[in-house]
Formats: structure tokens, sequence, C-alpha cells
């Protein structure tokens, strides 16, 4: 079988971590084009993994006969590279938050669409073994009715992660967009609709720039939320913990469900009846020394292309998580509980 032609749009940390590296590892790829702003980190991954080097991903994009094009750049790039390929009738991998609007990811999905292509949102939490089989439990309905959660992520910030550190474009609003609410809320918000098989429908928030300085920002925001049947929740995402918390509590009829709250059991089900069931089913995905292994973000994608099956977070899903982020933002300036609901897929 002829390999699946691969370029990626954005050498920095994602890219570096857990693009490249996964592309390499999947033998149906070849890595044909690595593009950056930054010259030297493109052909540094190339040194590393193959590939032509190109500076604008229009003449890349334009030039190579691409299958998929791995978008991750800086938030507000998201939509103008994914369309850009989408329309070059290439499927297209993009990273999280998958636009800056609801507009975008309207004319992101339009261009998929059109292409007849496939567009993914890397919303690897997904693919998280525990998150996987809390999702089993609840969907078979053993734990029951569920009546609410509260969800975090949270770390030290970007700097410790980011190629370039303190001087990294996550904390420039004109690039960012949005800062900690868009680098982790945005997974939170998509766990929760795939945990609970619910859109969310409502959104109260309050989002603060209190731990970083010189940046425009937020670093820390607790968010409200509400299902389309009456589940409410909270959804925390922050910059400012000194060690990372990316854990996920889920309160049933039947029982309590702790995913990734534990060092050792990656989730603990404690049911009413005072039994405990704790699995050991490998770490989540971590920023902390020796957490990245394989996402199956890539393995997932490359398989859906050859086997022409549906990908897991398709644009539809990607933009009504997107939503929940956006409506948390206009919550904190208007100081009201913001409905969603007319903005879903």
């Amino acid at each position: 079988m002829k390999k699946l032609r691969v370029g990626v749009v954005g050498c920095g940390s994602i890219a570096k971590y857990r693009h490249l590296p996964e592309y390499h590892a999947n033998q149906n790829v070849e890595l044909v084009a690595l593009c950056d702003i930054v010259q030297e980190r493109a052909e540094h991954a190339s040194e590393q993994y193959g590939g032509k080097v190109y500076t604008d991903y229009k003449e890349m994009i334009d030039r190579e006969e691409l299958d998929i094009v791995s978008v991750c750049t800086p938030n507000y790039l998201h939509a103008p590279v994914s369309i850009y390929a989408s329309k070059a009738g290439i499927n297209v991998l993009c990273e999280k938050p998958m636009a800056t609007s609801k507009e975008e990811a309207d004319e992101m999905i339009a261009a998929a669409k059109e292409s007849g292509k496939k567009l993914m949102i890397a919303h690897n939490q997904r693919f998280v073994p525990s998150h996987q089989k809390a999702r089993q439990l609840i969907e078979s309905g053993e734990v029951g009715k569920i009546y609410s959660f509260r969800t975090a992520f949270g770390h030290p910030g970007p700097e410790g992660w980011s190629v370039d550190g303190k001087d990294s474009w996550f904390f420039r609003k004109e690039e960012a967009f949005i800062g900690a609410m868009g680098d982790l809320g945005v997974h939170k918000s998509d766990l929760m609709r795939y945990l609970l098989g619910e859109e969310i429908v409502e959104v109260g928030a309050f989002i603060e720039t209190s731990a970083k300085q010189n940046t425009d920002v937020d670093d820390t925001a607790v968010c409200v939320l509400k299902t389309e049947n009456g589940i409410v929740g909270t959804l925390a995402a922050s910059w400012s913990y000194k060690r990372e918390d990316n854990s996920t509590i889920i309160y049933s009829e039947k029982a309590v469900l702790r995913l990734e709250d534990d060092p050792t059991h990656s989730l603990v089900v404690q049911y009413a009846t005072g039994e405990t069931v704790r699995y050991e089913l490998g770490r989540i995905q971590s920023n902390e020394s020796g957490g990245q292994t394989g996402s199956q973000v890539i393995d997932h994608f490359v398989a859906s292309i050859i086997e022409d099956t549906e990908v897991l977070v398709d644009g539809n899903e990607g933009k009504n998580s997107l939503m929940v982020i956006l409506g948390a933002l206009e919550s904190n300036e208007t100081k009201k509980i913001v409905n969603i609901k007319n903005d879903l897929n």
C-alpha cells in the first residue's frame, strides 16, 4: 500500500512531542514536508524525521502532493491553515481549540465537507483509557443517573513546555486569542461532552489573569456548566497550579467515579454498596517529565483515512467543545449565564 504523505505546519512543542514522533512511528505514513516561520525549527525537525522545509504553509500545500496536513500553529492560524488545506483536497488534523470564533469553526467544517476530506480536532483526552472506561460505565447504565461532576486541568503554565518559554505565543492575545481556557479548558469541555454523552447548553464563568506577568490572556478560570438534561458541574482551567492536575470526578446515582485522581489507579469507582473497584489502565498524557507517550490521535486519524471510517472528533464535535469556551468568555464579560444551545451543531 502506498504511504500517506504528511505535511506538518508549525514545528513547536506540540509537533515536537506529539505529531512528529507519532507520524514517524506509524508505518502507513511518510513525513514529506515541514513548515515553520522560524526556518531553523523546521530544519531541525527535518534533520530528525526527514521532509522538505518550508516557511510558508501555502507554498508547502501548493507544491507538495499531500494526503494529510497537521496544523500545529498558534491558535489564530488554526482556521486559515485548515481551510486552505481542505480546499486543496487534503485531510486535516488540527490542534485545539479548533478556531477563535463560531464563524471560523463553521468555515472549517464547510471547507472539509465541500472537499469530501476529513477534518479532525486533536482532542486527545477522548483516547485516555480511564476516560474510555468511564464512558462505558456511564453509557451502559451501570452507575445509574449522573447528577454532577467536577473536572480540572491545571499546571504551572506553557513557559515550561513551549519552545519559546516565557516569550511563547501562548501569552499574546493576538496569537493565542485565549489563555488557559483555550489551552486546557477546551480539553475538559470536550471530555465532559464525551463522557456524559450530552451537550453542554449553559455556561457561567469567572476568568482571571492573576498568576502570570506580562500577558493579556487568562491564566485561571472556573466555570459552572449545565447539560441539556440538567447535569450540573464545574470546570477549572489554570496555569497557576504548581503540580499538574488533570482529574475528573463524576457523581452518580450508584457510584462516584474518580478519573486520574489517584497516582496509581487511573480510575477508581466507589459504589454506593460500599464496594470500590480500582483500575490500573496506564498514565494519562502529561507535560511532566516522562509523561509523553503515544496519544493515539495520529494512529486513529491515519486509520480513519485508510479504512474510510468516521473520526472520533470531527469538526462538529470540535466546534461544540469550542462553543463552551466561547460561552465562558461571554459569561465572564457580561456577568450572566450564557445559553449556547442555538450555536451548537
